[in-house]
């Protein structure tokens, strides 16, 4: 019978697993089988930003003068956009949260779902400042064939998990370990292939706009939600390594290796979308600075760094060393962005950002 407080006495958590070990006891912040995990939530919550903080006036003006080509552009990686948050806004805490042991983990996943949220009403920001009708593009997200079929890939695995979760909470005992753990590990690739490369065809096209001195605004929200999803790609990342090199979970260590052909064909499938998704977003024109053969080069370059950083073999003809989107760049980095305190407000700052590399003596000369 599962608790929401554990009260056994004595409970040493640096010695649980990650997930399905003994439910969670006292929530506390002092000792960590894993800081990275408290270090991300620490960085995530000092980035709290709020999408009205950022003026979408000039936007609003933008729009009205883009050709039909660019407005499809910019509508479809909006909708695109809102319906993976809408996944990412509830599928950490529904998914991994319930069966997470480790409580660090468990402060890090109640920041980065939490954080989605703000990326979803971000969408809704925009589309209300944008549109006459925010309804028109509300209700056709899921009509759009093109996002209905992606939203499979998106949210199969995590509906397998929460199924069969819901099974094991309810009986341990009906549930096969290795079945169990094998969803587990099939949602934590999928969401790491979510965060690191679904988005990316998107974000260079609302960054296009920006270096077009078009859409600014939105392309400045688009850079701090980026931001955040570097975040979130990190945790996803951290977890899988633990499981690679730390966890020594022999039943994962089998799932992991009876996978490896499944997760690559996770990998390859997202970058077929993404590449069929560019095409189509330039099947009625292109813009300037940016072509459907560069959004195919970016999307192999994201997906072979993304396999590397969690031990993977890059599969993909463009070097992972050589981004053929350069200009993205400094738009991941919002704090290198000219802003232009009239149109856009400024939002290169951090909340509650603690730096903790002051020396014990540092201050024994000072006097008041």
């Amino acid at each position: 019978m599962k608790t929401v407080f554990n009260k056994t006495k004595n409970l040493d958590f640096t010695k649980q697993p990650l997930f399905f070990g003994e439910d969670l006891a006292v929530q506390r912040y002092d000792t960590f089988k894993y800081p990275i995990f408290d270090r991300l939530a620490q960085q995530q919550l000092g980035f709290f930003w709020r999408p009205e903080e950022v003026s979408l006036q000039k936007d609003r003006n933008d729009y009205a003068q883009l050709s039909e080509s660019q407005k499809f552009i910019f509508t479809s990686n909006l909708k695109y956009q809102t319906m993976l948050d809408s996944v990412q806004g509830r599928g950490p805490c529904l998914a991994f949260l319930p069966f997470v042991s480790n409580p660090e983990l468990e402060g890090a996943i109640v920041a980065w779902d939490f954080m989605e949220t703000i990326h979803s009403r971000s969408y809704t920001y925009i589309i209300k400042n944008l549109y006459a009708d925010p309804s028109e593009v509300f209700d056709t997200i899921i009509e759009d064939d093109k996002i209905e079929k992606r939203s499979k890939s998106v949210t199969e695995a995590y509906d397998h998990l929460i199924n069969l979760g819901y099974k094991y909470q309810i009986n341990p005992k009906s549930v096969d370990e290795y079945e169990l753990k094998k969803a587990l590990w099939l949602a934590l690739v999928t969401v790491n292939v979510l965060e690191g490369l679904r988005f990316y065809v998107s974000f260079a096209c609302s960054f296009a706009f920006g270096e077009l001195k078009l859409m600014e605004g939105s392309a400045k929200i688009l850079s701090l939600i980026a931001r955040d999803e570097s975040q979130h790609l990190a945790m996803s990342q951290q977890i899988i390594k633990a499981y690679l090199t730390k966890e020594n979970d022999k039943v994962m260590n089998k799932v992991i290796k009876d996978t490896n052909k499944e997760v690559y064909k996770i990998y390859d499938d997202a970058v077929q979308e993404e590449k069929r998704w560019a095409s189509h977003l330039f099947s009625k024109g292109s813009m300037i600075g940016l072509s459907e053969k560069l959004l195919h080069q970016y999307v192999e370059y994201i997906a072979n760094r993304r396999m590397r950083m969690i031990g993977l073999e890059q599969k993909y003809e463009q070097s992972s060393a050589n981004n053929p989107l350069p200009w993205t760049q400094h738009w991941f980095n919002s704090r290198s962005l000219q802003n232009a305190p009239q149109e856009t407000e400024i939002e290169s700052y951090v909340i509650g950002g603690v730096k903790q590399d002051v020396k014990k003596d540092q201050f024994k000369t000072f006097k008041l």
